[in-house]
């Protein structure tokens, strides 16, 4: 993949003609190695041991570029190994099962909760009702931006494959930056993960849904994923007859807009599973066009039954503990300038952290 100066800011992409041409990401980052899995021990190294925010663009010239940060491809960090051992994962049940599949997951937690092998290895009851015969893979992570799943997909995410039909759902978590990044650059990176699977897949179908809502009208999550949505519109994605935009907006809000409480858990931005039964429904008419009665079969490979130690842990839900519906933080749970925790933001973390810990070690 070649790369483009800070000034031709993804305007080629923004005026790709529907064929599939080449990604060109707006900006050189410091990265050792832009694509291919195994990484060195070099890249290795930059990833695990610089948070993600000393990765961004501009950081290593003392730049702040927020505009460029959803649309050039960044490694998640979680501390230590845990993001890159979760992607690693992954990367070994794709590779356990190459070749021609039905169906290809990519996105967040939304993405990871239709089933996945960082969890249980099952898809939820709600796919299973409609997509049991067609071979799904899914490589949903939690808490990743567009920038992290571009990140994925270059390096080893999904080598190998052949899919029909890809479903994208990504920009949620990067509502987090909106303050910083703007929308349209929010909007831009949903973009550049469909232009980067329409690249690697061009004979595939590239359903991108666009961002559920979450929380209430007046939130600040809600409105700029709402603007969010607009700007992807503005896009015109599905100019390119390969990619099908779906608004599930309406199926989730009620007429005053608020979201349908009974579509979501109790944090107001996962689905339940009457929500995924709903989303399920949605893309029925989609996947009956694109692959009907011609599925391969249900069954994949799980490299392995041992429950994942580096489960994606869900950064909203996290989040969710230190933010008030209106978007600001909980300052009585921060030592510091909404930095470190302190005791009593400890006690939540704690009381979150326990059953994740007893469920690991069992007891013992």
């Amino acid at each position: 993949m070649r790369m483009l100066p800070v000034c031709a800011l993804l305007m080629s992409v923004a005026l790709a003609t529907p064929a599939v041409v080449a990604i060109e990401y707006p900006y050189h980052t410091a990265e050792p190695q832009k694509t291919g899995w195994p990484l060195t021990a070099e890249e290795r190294a930059y990833v695990v041991n610089k948070p993600e925010y000393d990765r961004r663009p501009g950081r290593e010239s003392n730049k702040h570029l927020p505009a460029l940060w959803p649309v050039v491809p960044s490694a998640g960090f979680w501390g230590g190994t845990s993001w890159l051992d979760t992607h690693a994962k992954l990367v070994d049940y794709v590779q356990a099962n190459k070749g021609p599949i039905d169906v290809l997951l990519v996105g967040d937690s939304i993405t990871q909760q239709w089933g996945s092998p960082l969890d249980k290895g099952v898809l939820n009851d709600a796919w299973k009702k409609h997509f049991a015969n067609y071979k799904t893979i899914n490589i949903g992570i939690g808490g990743d931006k567009s920038q992290n799943v571009l990140w994925r997909l270059d390096h080893g995410g999904v080598e190998g494959l052949e899919p029909k039909v890809i479903i994208l759902m990504i920009g949620n978590n990067n509502m987090f930056f909106t303050p910083e990044t703007g929308v349209e650059a929010a909007a831009k990176g949903v973009q550049m993960c469909v232009a980067n699977v329409r690249e690697k897949f061009p004979n595939a179908e590239v359903i991108a849904a666009q961002i559920l809502p979450c929380h209430a009208p007046g939130v600040a999550f809600y409105e700029d994923i709402k603007k969010t949505n607009t700007a992807i519109t503005a896009l015109k994605l599905d100019s390119d007859p390969k990619v099908h935009v779906i608004d599930l907006w309406g199926d989730f809000t009620n007429a005053d807009g608020t979201i349908k409480k009974a579509l979501f858990t109790p944090d107001n931005i996962h689905l339940s599973l009457e929500g995924y039964a709903v989303f399920a429904e949605r893309l029925k008419p989609l996947l009956d066009k694109f692959i009907g009665g011609k599925g391969l079969g249900g069954d994949v490979v799980i490299p392995t039954k041992k429950a994942a130690a580096a489960a994606s842990p869900d950064i909203a839900d996290f989040a969710g503990d230190f933010i008030r519906l209106d978007g600001t933080l909980k300052s009585e749970l921060y030592a510091d300038k909404h930095l470190h925790p302190n005791e009593a933001g400890y006690e939540i973390l704690a009381s979150r952290l326990k059953p994740l810990i007893e469920k690991a070690f069992g007891g013992k």
